[in-house]
């Protein structure tokens, strides 16, 4: 079997990375390792020098790791029991009380509320910038700066930064930068390989893709980090369970296949969406118009499966559409093979309501699937009226 997958396809690493067959019987998908807890050989005589207790080490949620980790072409993964906790145990990691984060100005909505209303009881300071705009971050950085937290594209307005010259910036100010790169995944986008020190997902997203699980991981090449990244995870328990890093694991397998295809129908809505009289505006990367398009086409393979629009008619409008789509279902998350509609006002970005980061109250969001592309267009249209 091969040991080093560094220099094969994508396509061919996240079927193989970390996923030889199972050494006794030859499974040729990894076993869901359902144990609490692992017989030793002798006090302290720990298998494979790991696996003592599942909150500390599962092999499954090994293979999920190697996998990842091939995928994003970094030395470490850690899985989560969902981004969230992904993204807590990086800023609890990084950041001590007194230090300052810059956070971009279109963020998740959870994450905004992690930050600014419950690291902020712990003495942890963020200031909101563009990050699509370097100068504005550099004026954003003060001495007690440590982190960058980026996400590229962003949620919801998919705004794009350029992730090589901001890890620049953060590296002058001896920061790090963290890119979520849940939108992207690491088949459209590998954050590392453009500077970024930390990645992060929600591979409850395009990862897992089938909106059948809940997880999340931290991705990075320096080693102390991930000591202290694992020291964490095991002090505080924040891990998913065999049967979900399974599900995750076999969602990598067909991520490539499709991502392609959320791709190929997204770019079709958010083109016929431009050109439809009902809609004021349409914020995707793989449009032309699109400030961020450059930037996503230098550092993107593709322009993914997120489009969000604005309806011209207003909030009312907006949220007639998301009730009368057939297809679109009307639900929170996105990433999986169906396609979902939000309005993330009152939704997934309800908790930016008064602060910098409050989204229009006209807009939508779309979570493109995979689904028949022409079936889709006409859902919408007939939505749109």
């Amino acid at each position: 079997m091969v040991d080093d997958y560094s220099a094969l396809g994508f396509e061919t690493r996240a079927i193989h990375a970390g996923q030889k067959p199972d050494p006794r019987t030859g499974a040729v998908i990894v076993p869901i390792y359902q144990t609490s807890t692992y017989a030793q050989d002798g006090v302290g005589g720990t298998r494979e020098g790991d696996y003592e207790y599942s909150r500390t080490a599962n092999p499954t949620r090994t293979a999920l790791e190697q996998a990842l980790a091939a995928l994003e072409g970094a030395r470490h993964t850690l899985a989560f029991a969902s981004g969230m906790a992904a993204s807590d145990a990086v800023l609890r990691t990084v950041l001590r009380p007194g230090d300052h984060l810059v956070l971009g100005n279109d963020a998740y909505g959870g994450t905004f509320r992690l930050i600014d209303k419950v690291l902020s009881l712990w003495g942890i300071e963020h200031t909101v910038a563009d990050l699509s705009k370097i100068d504005e971050v550099r004026a954003a950085i003060r001495p007690e700066t440590k982190l960058i937290w980026c996400e590229s594209p962003t949620n919801p307005l998919l705004g794009v930064a350029d992730i090589a010259a901001l890890a620049g910036v953060a590296h002058d100010a001896g920061a790090r930068l963290v890119v979520d790169n849940t939108f992207a995944t690491p088949y459209l986008q590998t954050p590392l390989a453009l500077g970024a020190d930390i990645v992060v997902h929600s591979t409850t997203k395009y990862l897992g893709g089938h909106s059948d699980v809940v997880g999340g991981a931290v991705v990075t090449d320096e080693d102390d980090l991930r000591e202290q990244l694992f020291y964490l995870r095991n002090a505080a328990g924040a891990v998913p369970g065999p049967f979900d890093a399974w599900l995750t694991l076999r969602g990598l397998k067909t991520l490539a296949l499709r991502m392609e295809r959320h791709s190929d129908n997204a770019e079709l809505i958010a083109q016929t969406l431009a050109k439809h009289p009902k809609v004021s505006e349409v914020y995707y990367p793989g449009l032309p118009e699109h400030p961020g398009h450059e930037a996503a086409a230098k550092q993107m393979r593709r322009f993914g499966g997120m489009v969000s629009f604005r309806h011209a008619d207003g909030e009312e409008a907006a949220l007639e559409v998301a009730s009368r789509t057939k297809l679109f279902i009307l639900a929170e998350s996105l990433g999986g093979i169906e396609s979902l509609i939000e309005h993330p006002g009152r939704m997934t970005h309800a908790s930016t309501a008064g602060s910098t980061l409050q989204v229009p109250a006209d807009l939508l969001r779309l979570s493109v699937g995979i689904e028949d592309a022409r079936d889709l267009i006409a859902d919408l249209n007939a939505a749109l009226g």
